[in-house]
């Protein structure tokens, strides 16, 4: 049986789209109590069974820590209706995605504690990776937001928040590069003459079983690949491929270059705010 999950109080979650629903997930998986938590959503629909879901802020109670998850580009839109409601003691949490701390803490000018958290799709398993960045010496809010996280996985504080954009970069848009490649992996594997459907679901094992090898051992990941790879054999002829002129790197340095030049962007779009 869960350990329920220990909150200072109301947890409030603005907006529960494929993010915050999969990290609400996680905390109903960890034993949080649902009565803790009301999700503030447009639609009015019922996220997970217990949980109070209404279209307008409650005026019944005051969260001890909301939650903002909606689309960046919304935040100018939410930032008006929600900032009279917080108290300083409240914690604000923040998920969006190149929304720096100084353009929170300009439009929530109330809580002490302002965090910006950064979860990956697993949390919904409670196998994600949450960083964590904030400008608060509270240490109980510290706590309690990383308790929170940490039942979704593993929460990693950054006190740089420069560091703490590249480390997401990573771990939260990253998952989808690695199902765009186990997609790929199969789609060969199945026009090689592998039946689609095993295809999938064994490129899916197996990203499993390397990915915890990798998560556990001493050893890098270039020294598992030469584990793998007998000298002559069928893997390094693979591997000769994926090498060649470093092919795969400079994709992928591509492809990560590309996710965060546009945080930046959005970034830049926040400052620029009439807000600031």
């Amino acid at each position: 049986m869960n350990t329920p999950i220990q909150i200072p109080g109301p947890l409030w979650l603005i907006g529960c789209g494929n993010m915050a629903g999969a990290m609400l997930d996680g905390w109903l998986a960890a034993g949080l109590d649902p009565a803790q938590v009301t999700v503030i959503r447009p639609s009015g629909r019922q996220p997970a069974p217990g949980i109070r879901t209404v279209t307008v802020l409650p005026e019944d109670e005051v969260p001890a820590l909301l939650m903002l998850g909606v689309k960046p580009q919304k935040l100018d839109e939410i930032a008006p209706g929600i900032a009279p409601v917080l108290e300083r003691e409240t914690i604000l949490i923040s998920i969006l995605a190149g929304v720096e701390l100084a353009a929170l803490r300009s439009r929530f000018p109330g809580p002490r504690a302002i965090v910006k958290a950064m979860p990956n799709l697993p949390v919904g398993i409670n196998k994600g990776v949450v960083e964590l960045h904030t400008d608060t010496g509270d240490a109980k809010a510290r706590a309690d937001v990383e308790q929170l996280m940490s039942a979704l996985g593993q929460a990693l504080w950054f006190e740089d928040e420069a560091y703490f954009g590249l480390a997401s970069n990573l771990t939260a848009a990253a998952p989808a590069f690695l199902y765009r490649f186990l997609d790929a992996l199969a789609a060969a594997s199945a026009e090689l003459g592998l039946p689609p459907a095993q295809a999938s679901r064994l490129a899916a094992l197996m990203a499993e079983g390397a990915a915890a090898l990798a998560a556990t051992s001493d050893e890098t990941p270039a020294q598992l690949a030469r584990r793998v790879a007998s000298p002559g054999g069928t893997t390094e002829a693979g591997l000769n491929v994926l090498d060649a002129e470093d092919g795969l790197r400079a994709l992928i340095l591509r492809t990560l270059e590309a996710s965060r030049r546009r945080g930046q962007e959005m970034a830049e779009a926040a400052r620029a705010s009439p807000k600031l």
